[in-house]
């Protein structure tokens, strides 16, 4: 069994090892260029011209083909390769329903950006042996550091 607690990170500096740890990156609700002044846009922006692969899936915007100049895909299980990191933008009451789908992609850790918690998702995830960081926002861990 895996300790739990190891699994669920609240403190900062094991957050930032979250982020220095990834190199491909799936967001789960990234939003279009389109909505750029929004978090779920700016945010992956960010950590693109911060030099990780970002990997599109958003949930809506179904006409959408390419957001950061990469192919999106609509469900994180399609994606080919694996991912290092799943980042979420959904609401928390919504984070559940992807539980399934991100367990199947097997990602090393998952990062429920500022404002997103769900404590018996993040349970399943951690007893799965996937690394879970919540509330806290990617981009503002990373500047911490700078990686």
């Amino acid at each position: 069994m895996t300790d739990l607690q190891e699994e669920l990170i609240d403190a900062p500096g094991s957050a930032v090892q979250v982020l220095t740890d990834a190199r491909r990156i799936a967001v789960l609700g990234i939003k279009p260029e389109s909505h750029g002044g929004q978090p779920a846009h700016y945010v992956p922006r960010y950590l693109h011209d911060a030099g990780y692969e970002i990997v599109p899936v958003p949930v809506y915007y179904p006409e959408v083909r390419e957001i950061l100049g990469k192919p999106v895909f609509r469900k994180l299980t399609e994606i080919p390769d694996p991912v290092d990191l799943v980042v979420v933008f959904r609401r928390s009451k919504d984070v559940p329903g992807h539980l399934e789908e991100i367990l199947e992609s097997a990602p090393k850790a998952v990062w429920m950006q500022s404002g997103i918690r769900h404590d018996e998702t993040a349970r399943a995830l951690a007893e799965a042996g996937i690394r879970v960081v919540q509330n806290r926002c990617a981009m503002i861990e990373h500047r911490r550091v700078g990686r």
